[in-house]
């Protein structure tokens, strides 16, 4: 199959990106990253995370940033809902869709979420019944679907299984996260030759992390099978508190500069983004991770 001809990039920075950092990030901010992100061209946002602040203080304040968000017209702002409790605030504070979480392995499910994956997908039933009944779309993640911190290899048929779950609950799209890195372009080809007879390219999203700076050469196997959808995150920003040595969700710029290369329209201003990576980089006091961002602002 050939390349598409538009890729929509759904920007994981301020809820995936920021999550993880130590120090509190001031909501002025955060929104100065949401803004700009929008200003920039992208289209989907994760915008906040409404799970226990016990579990993720940094994103204890995403009613504060939906509250005092500037919508612009076409930009959908999303946010993680693990449960009916989340749900129930995202819908109060006006998110445009939801996102659920489970994983291809059982060990990541213990270890995130204290439950099995069979568990996991059942606590999404009331979640995926209220946002039915209020018209919000619902995301589907899955976690670890190229390798576990505690399992290793994760049989890509386990993926698929989650996968189809998750979508006949009502999920409009599902996103195979690379959750730790170890993907390399091998691996995501079996997984997507799997994946693919059972589910059309057009319900799937690829979430790659550049632990080992495989993410783009994931991206590509993802776009020659027809997924046209891919998760990022401006400057790098980002990891997974539960994978070790799992830091750096691919950088938004990289992939742009990648897909403006191959011809393929994502709607996205380059260099505005950069700006937007530089700034928010300089605010977290954090090395920008972007190789496409250092490169631009160091010319």
């Amino acid at each position: 199959m050939g390349l598409p001809d538009s890729v929509t990039l759904v920007e994981v920075g301020p809820r995936d990106g920021l999550q993880n950092e130590a120090g509190q990030i001031a909501v002025e901010d955060k929104l100065a990253l949401i803004d700009g992100l929008g200003e920039a061209g992208l289209k989907v946002i994760e915008t906040g995370s409404f799970v226990n602040p016990k579990w993720v203080p940094q994103m204890a304040d995403s009613e504060a940033v939906f509250e005092r968000l500037q919508r612009r017209e076409g930009v959908r702002y999303s946010a993680l809902t693990p449960n009916m409790q989340g749900f129930e605030r995202a819908l109060a504070a006006g998110a445009d869709e939801v996102a659920v979480f489970g994983a291809a392995s059982e060990a990541f499910s213990q270890k995130n979420i204290n439950c099995s994956i069979a568990d996991s997908l059942k606590r999404f039933e009331d979640v995926m019944a209220a946002a039915s009944d209020n018209n919000v779309p619902v995301r589907g993640y899955v976690s670890c679907v190229l390798g576990c911190p505690y399992e290793g290899d994760v049989d890509p048929q386990k993926v698929c299984e989650v996968s189809l779950e998750l979508l006949a609950m009502g999920c409009y799209e599902v996103s195979l996260g690379d959750t730790i890195g170890t993907g390399t372009a091998g691996s995501m080809q079996r997984l997507l030759d799997t994946v693919l007879p059972q589910i059309p390219p057009d319900k799937l999203a690829v979430h790659c992390h550049d632990t080992y700076g495989q993410a783009l050469a994931n991206i590509l196997v993802a776009l020659r099978t027809g997924i046209a959808t891919v998760d990022a995150s401006v400057a790098g920003l980002g990891g997974c508190p539960y994978a070790k040595g799992a830091s750096g969700n691919v950088a938004t710029e990289d992939v742009v500069y990648m897909l403006n290369g191959l011809g393929i329209d994502t709607g996205v201003d380059l260099d505005a983004l950069v700006a937007v990576g530089q700034r928010i980089s300089t605010a977290l006091g954090r090395s920008n991770a972007s190789r496409v961002g250092l490169a631009m602002t160091s010319r």
